[in-house]
């Protein structure tokens, strides 16, 4: 969705700036309301109400200022796409100056927008301007002040509170009519409402402060790889834990472990896909463990410790009869050779799923991703790698490739799950942090110790996922899209970085930043996101024992 700039305030209402003496015709003022009366149409019209489309299998959350959509949506295509042009809400930063009887000496104010829509226009307009400036609580509410003088000037006592509409960063200065020093007296908190997370984006948000994180103490959960337990590996800081997903417009719940694993009970989740999504089954695993008063009742079944080497894995909660698994798979199709005329080779069958589909296709709950594997050198370059039933393609590029391998991926689900038993959800791709260079030529995240807080910094959304997007489209059973990876893309903070391991010495750690980790992610940390949004998800759209 391509959605224009905003021009400044002072573009939108022409009329509004007259300087001080300058007395406002009875037409003037009309021209105002009528101005005004537009904007009402304006910010009361949704970007894309959800509704449920019957032709669609994707379940997914659409964008809307309203506070109540519909509960069921319809595919949207580019769902997160980069949104810098508005900042962290729909509508993003006022940053044009107001000089001379616009807005005038505004420091004590706050802009109310609590509710969605320009409603009332109720007060008085006197000698041409607004004085008590724009008290726009419930529908971007009622304009009740005086106009006078033709500038916004006696507005020391009054609040602009964003509320809880999109509107977020206001951040130009307002200082001789302009917009000076307002951030220590606008209150931009996106309050807090009575909206369901039924009936928003969960994954359209930002991150707060939590100190009530993580669900897990740091150190507290053996089965966690070495390579993302930053805390064991001595990271320094610890507030990369203290964050939370706050969607705009709702409350998402907290992930309950014991209402997660009664309503597992019985049954079999397993994780299949890259190192990410090992990533999140580890948290998981953590997550749940921590509600467990007999921690030896959870155990991996063959005994493992390490699941860093491709294979089947699967940790047993006793109390609960049920298992949550992790079945390596990068790239979802299969890992093979080819012999060519000069010998065999290796090959990736796009045609065809990977063998490990035996070791999952029955689970109750399945949680799908790829993404990563594929850029790395043999898949990017795509030269004589790339194969479909007896054609190895000379060349094909990566992003074709990728396209073809979730068109197999949906075809053997369609064929082959049983939608009245089992749940599929597909993880959206995890953005990384590479600084300087990629995974494998000096890319760097260390010292990073803070979300990205700035929206226009963010990365426009993936194309791994439009390609995806497209592909499920197509699909006829009905999918959860955890689409994460607009909030992955704020936290430079979360990655191992050097932290993959304990250094013996100084000099072993200045090396090690020669080679960093921004694509995995610490755990405690961003991952246990990912699952409580898995639970939400699996709250609102999941069926048998998920249904609320």
């Amino acid at each position: 969705m391509n959605l224009k700039k905003l021009v400044p305030i002072s573009d939108q209402f022409p009329y509004v700036s007259f300087s001080k003496k300058k007395v406002v015709s009875g037409f003037g003022l009309g021209l105002v309301s009528f101005f005004i009366v537009l904007c009402v149409v304006f910010f009361n019209v949704s970007f894309k109400n959800p509704i449920f489309n019957s032709k669609t299998s994707l379940f997914s959350w659409s964008l809307s200022f309203t506070r109540t959509p519909s509960i069921n949506s319809t595919y949207v295509q580019n769902p997160t796409g980069r949104f810098d042009e508005l900042g962290d809400g729909h509508f993003g930063n006022f940053t044009g100056d107001v000089k001379n009887g616009s807005f005038g000496a505004i420091s004590d104010k706050k802009f109310g927008f609590e509710g969605s829509g320009l409603s009332n226009l109720t007060n008085d307009v006197k000698n041409g301007s607004f004085d008590e400036v724009l008290d726009l609580k419930g529908s971007l509410g009622i304009f009740n002040e005086d106009v006078k003088n033709g500038s916004f000037d006696l507005n020391s006592g009054k609040d602009f509170n964003l509320g809880d509409t999109h509107l977020s960063n206001v951040t130009s200065d307002l200082k001789n009519g302009s917009f000076g020093s307002i951030s220590e007296n606008l209150d931009l908190d996106l309050r807090k409402n009575s909206g369901s997370y039924e009936e928003c984006d969960i994954f359209y948000g930002r991150w707060v402060r939590d100190d009530t994180k993580p669900y897990y103490p740091a150190g507290s959960c053996p089965h966690i790889d070495r390579d993302f337990d930053c805390h064991l590996n001595k990271r320094p800081d610890d507030g990369y834990v203290k964050w939370k997903w706050q969607p705009f417009g709702c409350e998402i719940p907290s992930l309950n472990a014991t209402d997660f694993l009664e309503r597992l009970r019985g049954k079999k989740l397993v994780f299949v896909g890259d190192s990410l999504n090992r990533n999140m089954w580890e948290s998981l695993v953590c997550i749940l463990r921590e509600s467990i008063d007999n921690k030896n009742k959870v155990y991996e079944i063959s005994g493992r410790h390490e699941f860093k080497k491709k294979g089947f894995y699967a940790f047993r909660f006793e109390d609960f009869n049920c298992t949550i698994d992790f079945v390596s798979s990068p790239f979802l199709v299969r890992e093979t050779s080819f012999n060519g005329k000069n010998g065999s080779f290796e090959t990736l069958r796009l045609d065809l799923m990977d063998k490990s589909t035996l070791m999952y296709h029955d689970a109750d709950v399945l949680v799908f991703n790829t993404g990563h594997w594929w850029t790395h050198e043999k898949t990017s370059r795509g030269e004589d790698y790339y194969q479909e039933g007896d054609h190895v393609y000379p060349r094909l590029k990566v992003l074709d490739a990728y396209r073809r391998a979730l068109s197999t991926w949906a075809r053997w689900v369609d064929r082959n799950i049983d939608i009245n038993k089992t749940q599929v959800i597909f993880r959206g791709y995890s953005v990384t942090h590479f600084k300087g260079g990629q995974w494998n030529s000096g890319g760097k995240c260390h010292k990073e110790t803070e979300p990205i807080f700035n929206s226009s910094h963010l990365t426009k959304y993936p194309t791994k996922m439009r390609a995806f997007d497209k592909v499920l489209k197509q699909m006829k059973t009905p999918i959860i899209y955890l689409n994460i990876s607009r909030l992955t893309d704020y936290r430079k903070d979360g990655h191992p970085s050097i932290y993959r391991m304990e250094y013996k010495s100084v000099e072993e750690q200045i090396a090690a930043e020669r080679s960093q980790d921004c694509s995995h992610w610490c755990l405690p940390g961003v991952p246990d996101t990912w699952n409580e949004l898995l639970y939400a998800s699996l709250l609102k759209l999941g069926r048998g024992s998920w249904k609320i």
